[in-house]
């Protein structure tokens, strides 16, 4: 039972999985939905204190800068990068966190790796000279790789570390953006890339008495090695004699299980929805194979995998993991020509069902107590939630001192001053560990920690409120010289960076553009955003359908799709390389058609 062999999934019916996944996914719907997390600020402002660098302390700004990027993530990093390719030398970057990282600044907990291979999320390798060390690397090598970044395009020439904005407002009568930060800042930027990255707030879950526990507590972005002992890459000595309670069973929970696992005394993880977990398979770079690689290499292994992953067709695939297994193996292996919309829907739901068999399967062939590892299957849709790829993860459940509790959909009840009380059992910690994750799906201004005010002092956050209007994601009518990176109305990947570099290219060329036309402002027409929303909207029909049937989770609004709204603020559903061609056609016709310079 505890070998981890590859295993063939066994026949099933369709029917019968479409009703257990109907019941599962009916377990977890609530009806506050993302209103169940709850906002970390006042009495939980501590879970957003920076553990990992002294207080910075410097003057305020008052001046003028010509181009300020907000976020020093990967977003914000690919941003400035790109910008200074395109030969702007006047560039702030603000970032909250007391370097450059994003979330790999925050996220230090033991275990933290990629998902998505190195090679490929990794930004701007070829550009720094850089190979990682391993297929998928671990966050001490990717908070490196983004101070290399930072280093090697001169981005900390200007930039104002450990500074939370307040007040994005546009100033007419100086044709700018006025910025108020927490830090006393009181300056104005011409041009504005907003690159705060989709998750950078955590949240914590709303449950009854979140506030009494006496013991210790914090958040998975917060890591307290000061509690825990070790670094990122494990050994927790100073929990040997420590009862741990961790609360989510998401992407963070499956990298730092297994090393709480190894060390804690007791370690408890508290389950709602369990996650998909597929095999890893993590080795070494081989450097016979980095040292044929040619030039441009990056850009094609991002784009080979983006078309896998997004159901397309290519001769090779470079990447060979788990997502381009999910999804290019098993559609490629069904012959779809000539197939009927519904006809195609129906095959890609059959394969989907056909690799969930084989997740469930491996948690079977792999956990040695059958309720545990029944309590392990997910009973949904692979792309429901984000799948998790790990080789330690189900393992851990093996060891004596680990014990899952699986809350049957329902979560914990509530938290006491001596641990958590699920279905109606007290179990004392030492310590509590919100696996919690990001906001995500809340308003702008709560993810953003600020508000942006456009032309006639009106709130973006209002104007978005029916949902996020955009010409290709990036302009907003009424918001002049507001350049946003995001994951709205923009094509989708696995591999976020492989998006956010098609939108920091495209910035930098329309920002050019403004500077060769001495342009003091810059905004689109109202018509081009209407267009743009219209095609977004159009091409959202099926992966709406899809949405209503997950189980909940911030892919789709913890159950509440939201019908319209969601089909506006989600991606573009053809993907990140259909709508690369239409930026690269939009800018090879050269008269940046819905942009408007004054």
């Amino acid at each position: 039972m505890s070998t981890d062999a590859t295993t063939q999934s066994p026949a099933f019916d369709p029917e019968t999985l479409r009703r257990k996944y109907r019941e599962e996914r009916d377990k977890r719907l609530r009806a506050e939905g993302n209103a169940q997390y709850i906002e970390i600020k006042d009495e939980f402002g501590h879970y957003l204190e920076d553990p990992y660098v002294a207080p910075i302390v410097r003057a305020p700004k008052t001046d003028t800068v010509e181009f300020l990027v907000i976020g020093g993530g990967f977003a914000g990093l690919l941003a400035g990068a790109r910008l200074r390719e395109a030969g702007v030398e006047e560039i702030r970057m603000i970032e909250k966190g007391g370097d450059f990282g994003g979330t790999w600044y925050w996220n230090r907990y033991p275990g933290a790796a990629c998902d998505t291979e190195a090679y490929i999320y990794l930004p701007l390798l070829e550009e720094t000279g850089y190979i990682p060390t391993e297929k998928y690397a671990k966050a001490p090598e990717i908070l490196a790789h983004s101070k290399r970044i930072g280093k090697h395009f001169d981005l900390y020439r200007d930039v104002l570390f450990q500074t939370q904005i307040t007040e994005l407002r546009w100033n007419a009568d100086a044709s700018a953006w006025r910025v108020t930060t927490d830090r006393g800042d009181n300056f104005h930027a011409r041009f504005v890339v907003m690159a705060n990255g989709p998750l950078n707030r955590p949240k914590l879950p709303g449950v009854a008495g979140i506030g009494s526990f006496k013991g210790h507590s914090f958040h998975t972005s917060r890591w307290d090695y000061d509690y825990t002992g070790g670094d990122s890459y494990g050994n927790l000595e100073k929990l040997k004699d420590k009862r741990v309670g961790v609360i989510g069973t998401g992407a963070t929970a499956v990298q730092c299980v297994p090393h709480l696992g190894a060390s804690a005394k007791a370690l408890y993880v508290f389950q709602r929805t369990p996650s998909s977990i597929d095999v890893r398979a993590n080795r070494k770079t081989d450097p016979d194979w980095s040292n044929t690689l040619q030039p441009g290499w990056q850009r094609r292994r991002m784009e080979n995998f983006s078309t896998i992953t997004g159901g397309g067709f290519a001769e090779v695939d470079e990447v060979m993991d788990g997502w381009t297994e999910i999804i290019g193996k098993l559609l490629r292996s069904r012959n779809m020509k000539g197939s009927t919309p519904t006809e195609i829907i129906r095959t890609i739901e059959l394969a989907d069902f056909e690799k969930m068999e084989q997740i469930r399967a491996r948690a079977e062939s792999v956990v040695e107590d059958r309720e545990t590892a029944e309590n392990l299957k997910p009973w949904y849709r692979q792309f429901c939630k984000r799948p998790c790829f790990h080789d330690e993860y189900l393992q851990t459940f093996n060891r004596p001192g680990v014990k899952l509790i699986d809350t049957n959909g329902k979560g914990i009840e509530r938290i006491t001053e001596k641990g958590i009380v699920a279905d109606g059992e007290e179990y004392e910690l030492d310590c509590i560990i919100y696996a919690s994750g990001f906001e995500v799906g809340t308003p702008m201004e709560r993810r953003a920690g600020y508000q942006v005010y456009g032309e006639g002092g009106v709130a973006l956050s209002d104007k978005w409120r029916a949902g996020v209007s955009t010409m290709f994601g990036m302009h907003t009518n009424g918001f002049p010289n507001l350049l946003i990176m995001g994951l709205s109305q923009v094509g989708g990947s696995a591999n976020i960076p492989h998006v956010i570099d098609v939108q920091a290219r495209h910035i930098a060329y329309v920002l050019k553009n403004a500077v060769a036309r001495q342009a003091r402002i810059l905004d689109i027409s109202k018509a081009a955003e209407e267009d743009w929303v219209q095609k977004v909207v159009a091409a959202s029909v099926m992966s709406l359908d899809f949405l209503e049937t997950c189980t909940p989770g911030y892919y789709n609004n913890e159950g509440q799709p939201q019908g319209e709204l969601i089909r506006r603020n989600g991606a573009y559903a053809p993907g990140i390389m259909a709508f690369s061609r239409i930026l690269d056609a939009w800018r090879e016709e050269g008269s940046l058609a819905g942009v408007e310079f004054n």
